[in-house]
């Protein structure tokens, strides 16, 4: 038997084993995959993106939903804190562009390394290619006056309804059965994305036996799936310094200014993902979406209409016998000049000198507002994170402990949080992995 068992071998999982440990507890980190760490391993492209330097404050402007259920957790072990961590286990850092930040090496293998370095040398005992099949509990049934703590959910007081008792193990390399006995619990087990890294949601199927409610899940920061075909031509094609509107039945719920990829089905890049969040929490509940969306793209922000028309006189004043699809080579990049005649509705071949005031006006407006059809998300596999998972009203912020079973305490993608990307999902995970190991350790003691 161990004093606390750690279930899953992800960024909150092993910041959780870190945490535990350092209190000189008897620490079981359990990993259905043959090593730890394999989403993290493709966080920020392979290199990364390990936290974000912003004031702390502004943290939790960029969480999704119950941000003051974070805030135990990410002043008990904030951005400088993870960042020092790093550092001091040999993993220099560095802040680029959005205050993001990586290992100097660019490699997702160094956090990695320092993670396993330092679990290793505070004595956790690590299980991999080890699978948890089931939670035992059990429950609690005697009411002795004062001695069974009381926990508030929503505005109703309630006792504990079981304590953790045991658990169920399938060793994947050898077939073997086992159960162990388990003290103190962690659920850190992710969320649904990136299944192929082993993210199957099994930690909401745990949970939920447990008696705990599952907010409904779905996909976040995700590519978006569109309707118009032409899209697809342009795909590969990357724009940097665009803007785009997302807007649902005619009501603006997100714009901001980056950088988009066009795909195979759609959209994709930074600002996609971001845009994709706001979407799946303000046009979608209960796991469904529902309502007109589009997606508006402005090619040139910088420019107001009045001085994009300016901008595009002058090009056809010095290229007036020059055909419209020649003339406008220097305002686009190479795979959209075929494109903005069709969307625009004016004669490739059509000579500018010919081009009337009403065309050129539709040319500006076209360039301005590209308007795209949102029919969908991409699923699971192309998610960066899950919207939804473990209530956190049944859960305490100030440790992470369960409100309805003593001894369970969750961490991580689990629950239902989720912020937008430039590393702070991960801080997420840090911060409550981090707590939740705290916590338990102290429970022990």
């Amino acid at each position: 038997m161990a004093d606390i068992i750690i279930i899953g071998g992800g960024a909150a999982g092993m910041m959780a084993a870190v945490a535990a440990a350092g209190t000189g507890q008897n620490v079981v980190l359990i990993e259905k995959n043959e090593k730890l760490g394999k989403k993290l391993f493709i966080t920020g492209k392979g290199r990364c993106n390990v936290t974000n330097a912003c004031e702390v404050t502004d943290f939790f402007q960029n969480v999704m939903d119950h941000a003051k259920f974070l805030y135990s957790a990410v002043y008990g072990f904030d951005n400088h804190a993870v960042m020092a961590f790093f550092e001091q286990a040999g993993c220099p850092l560095k802040i680029e562009r959005g205050q993001r930040v990586f290992p100097k090496s660019d490699h997702s293998s160094d956090i990695i390394r320092a993670l396993e370095q330092t679990i290793r040398k505070s004595g956790v005992t690590v299980l991999l290619n080890t699978e948890v099949k089931k939670i035992k509990s059990l429950p609690i049934e005697e009411n002795i006056e004062g001695g069974k703590e009381k926990k508030q959910i929503g505005k109703k007081k309630q006792r504990y309804c079981a304590k953790v008792s045991q658990l169920e193990l399938y060793d994947r390399t050898t077939g073997r059965q086992s159960v162990m006995r388990a003290d103190k619990l962690i659920l850190a087990t992710g969320g649904c994305s990136y299944v192929l890294t082993g993210s199957t949601g099994d930690g909401y199927r745990f949970a939920e036996e447990c008696g705990h409610q599952i907010v409904p899940t779905m996909p976040a920061l995700v590519p978006f799936a569109v309707k118009e075909e032409w899209c697809h031509q342009l795909q590969g094609l990357s724009l940097k310094n665009v803007q785009v509107s997302v807007v649902v039945d005619g009501k603006q719920i997100y714009s901001d200014f980056g950088e988009l990829l066009f795909t195979h089905y759609g959209v994709s890049g930074p600002l996609i993902l971001s845009a994709s969040s706001h979407y799946v929490h303000k046009a979608c509940g209960n796991g469904n979406c529902s309502g007109e969306a589009k997606l508006l793209i402005d090619l040139k922000p910088a420019l107001t209409k009045e001085q994009l028309d300016k901008r595009v006189l002058r090009e056809f004043d010095e290229n007036k016998n020059k055909q419209f699809k020649n003339v406008i080579n220097s305002l686009f990049p190479a795979k959209l000049i075929p494109l903005m005649p069709v969307l625009s509705n004016i004669d490739p071949d059509k000579r500018v000198n010919e081009i009337t005031k009403e065309e050129r006006e539709r040319f500006v407006q076209t360039i301005k507002q590209i308007e795209l059809t949102i029919t969908g998300l991409r699923d699971y596999n192309e998610a960066v994170i899950t919207k939804g998972g473990v209530a956190t009203n049944e859960v305490s912020p100030s440790t992470m402990e369960s409100k309805l079973v003593k001894g369970l305490y969750f961490a991580g993608e689990v629950l239902d949080l989720d912020a937008l990307t430039g590393g702070f999902n991960l801080q997420i995970a840090w911060s409550t992995g981090y707590l939740a190991g705290t916590s338990a350790a102290a429970a022990c003691e």
